[in-house]
């Protein structure tokens, strides 16, 4: 206890400092920097050099957008793959370091190693078994009502069938980051154990993008990893206004491009009125083979086509190649009386 000071003590060295026996320590920060700028107003902040940062948070930002549209049209195609809806949203968007990434990863897992043409280096996605073994119950004709999740690694069976699902993946991938680069992504390893893989050393600085995904009553997530040094050529391009800007148009020329395409494949019904008339319930009961029809309209007039029970174009009746057909005279102008 002899480093523990009593009352008197600490009165004599009250009074040493008031007489100016001892000097007072300061206790100010010293800043140093390279240019000769005025530093008074310079901002301090703390900086943690086990977890460094080096992604800006302009660029965390962007990069949340831009796999927030991943998670949008990996959800869309995956519903249509698996016949059921499927959402996929993005949870959590930080950097870390890859040894922290790996600790907290389960095993098993499917751990896919992502390769992309015109990036040095490797990515990696990793898919919970919550919602593997559901996904692969739905495409075995399933209903994941009372699924069983086992604490195995997949068999190649298994792991063939997942191949599907992550192929969505890569493609809705290669869509989000068509904006920034046109990648290529393809997955050229995979493993279950993810302690077995280095892609980068445990202390690389690496961003983490989590997404949940939901199908029917089972949840589970995803994890996309970049490493920082494999898109670092690419850093610049996710700056906030250069991002959007190229952005906007590109993602707004795709979609169309995509809507587009899905409705010149979708098959509609067209129907051809001849004529219109009315008649009672007692009338139309007591017909039979002979009986004729009267209506008001003319042979002559042209017929009304319908387009899935709307009125789109006139025409007339003929024959094409024996068959009986109606060709289109003009399209149905608002002021039409049809």
């Amino acid at each position: 206890m002899s480093d523990v000071l009593d009352q008197g003590d600490v009165d004599a060295l009250l009074a040493a400092v008031e007489s100016g026996d001892v000097e007072e320590s300061d206790n100010s920060e010293q800043i140093f920097s390279r240019t000769r700028k005025d530093i008074s107003a310079a901002e301090v902040r703390g900086y943690d050099f086990k977890r460094p940062e080096r992604v800006s948070k302009d660029q965390m930002r962007a990069l949340q957008t831009l796999h927030e549209s991943f998670a949008r049209n990996f959800g869309a195609a995956l519903s249509g793959f698996l016949r059921a809806i499927v959402e996929v949203r993005v949870a959590t968007c930080e950097q870390m370091t890859y040894g922290d990434f790996v600790s907290g990863l389960p095993n098993p897992t499917s751990f896919n190693l992502i390769s992309a043409e015109g990036l040095k280096g490797q990515m990696c996605l990793e898919i919970s078994p919550l919602i593997i073994y559901p996904i692969i119950d739905r495409l075995l004709g399933g209903t994941s009502s009372e699924l069983f999740i086992p604490q195995r690694p997949m068999t190649l069976i298994e792991t063939r069938l997942i191949e599907s699902v992550t192929n969505y993946g890569l493609t809705a991938l290669r869509e989000a980051w068509e904006s920034v680069k046109d990648l290529t992504f393809e997955i050229s390893a995979t493993e279950s154990n993810p302690q077995l893989v280095q892609i980068v050393p445990p202390n690389e600085v690496v961003v983490v993008v989590g997404l949940e995904m939901k199908l029917s009553n089972r949840a589970g997530t995803m994890n996309l990893c970049i490493p920082y040094n494999v898109i670092e050529p690419v850093m610049e391009d996710l700056s906030t206004q250069n991002w959007f800007s190229i952005g906007s148009d590109a993602s707004v020329a795709v979609s169309k491009e995509r809507i587009e395409g899905s409705l010149t494949r979708a098959s509609v019904g067209v129907s051809a009125i001849l004529a219109e008339t009315t008649m009672t319930m007692r009338d139309l009961a007591s017909l039979s083979e002979g009986d004729l029809i009267l209506t008001e309209k003319s042979i002559a007039d042209p017929v009304l086509l319908c387009v899935e029970g709307q009125k789109k174009f006139l025409g007339s009746v003929g024959k094409c190649r024996r068959n009986r057909a109606v060709k289109i005279s003009r399209k149905i102008e608002p002021g039409d009386r049809v």
